[in-house]
């Protein structure tokens, strides 16, 4: 009997330790939430691949928005056109690209509060007669396809023919090199961040647009949207999101969203 009952004593201990295991298991996985976000890596200096590292504003500012939420970051490279599709197909969760917050993409997937305020601007050669916007008509204009630099130039009567649309805004940059375009129409930081480097290029005219930047979610992860949002408001606090402009825009606080705005108040048509 004592034998017997030893027997059951340590099945029982066995058992309640497998099932203490599990449990603890299952919290541990659950706390540990991985997101799966997307991004387009020909977008520098908010996301660019060097040797197969990813890294830029866009990328700091959301390892640091999920480590602030308890999460971790899975990074999902595709095509800037690819990337609300797979946000609707759910196979990504979220996706930073500096993606303008325009209504029409509101249709399609959720966006966190805004946290770049960014414009379009021209790029030309240094030895180029355009001044501005309006001496572009009838010049071969190059910039990066299904962006908001396409609506703005077919919204104000260019011809297709006249657009010469890139995957990659470097493709861009190079037909400006090479004399395949005459100017680059993209979002000011990206074409100033080109400037810099590239000295015989300039940007003429004021800003064509404001627009703002937010992080596009899934419609089939409603509950990511405020967790990031809170995440956001934490790097806000803590100041690592101010510390990513002296990383990345030397110092440049021009796009700084201090405030919260929503992207219901600051999307743009299109």
């Amino acid at each position: 009997m004592k034998n017997k009952s030893l027997i059951v004593l340590a099945t029982s201990l066995a058992s309640g330790l497998v099932l203490s295991f599990g449990a603890t298991s299952v919290a541990v996985a659950q706390s540990a939430t991985t997101i799966v976000v997307g991004a387009d890596t020909t977008f520098p200096p908010f996301e660019t691949e060097t040797n197969g590292e990813v890294t830029g504003f866009d990328i700091d500012m959301i390892k640091a928005i999920a480590k602030a939420e308890g999460m971790t970051v899975s990074l999902k490279t595709l095509p800037f056109n690819g990337i609300i599709p797979s946000l609707q197909a759910g196979s990504i969760d979220a996706a930073v690209a500096g993606i303008t917050i325009k209504t029409s993409r509101m249709q399609n997937v959720e966006f966190s509060d805004a946290y770049y305020k960014s414009g379009l601007s021209v790029l030309v050669k240094q030895d180029s007669d355009i001044k501005g916007f309006d001496d572009l008509k009838g010049h071969v204009v190059a910039t990066k396809k299904a962006t908001s630099s396409v609506d703005y130039l077919t919204g104000h009567g260019f011809a297709q023919d006249y657009i010469k649309q890139f995957q990659s805004i470097d493709a861009a940059y190079q037909a400006l090199e090479t004399g395949g375009a005459d100017a680059v129409i993209f979002d000011n930081p990206v074409n100033v961040n080109f400037m810099t480097a590239h000295k015989d290029t300039k940007t003429v005219g004021p800003l064509l647009t404001g627009e703002y930047y937010g992080i596009a979610i899934s419609k089939q992860k409603p509950e990511l949207v405020e967790k990031i949002n809170d995440g956001l408001a934490k790097i806000r606090q803590s100041g690592e999101y101010q510390k990513l402009f002296q990383t990345y825009f030397g110092g440049d606080t021009s796009g700084v969203v201090n405030d919260v705005q929503k992207p219901a108040a600051v999307a743009i048509s299109g």
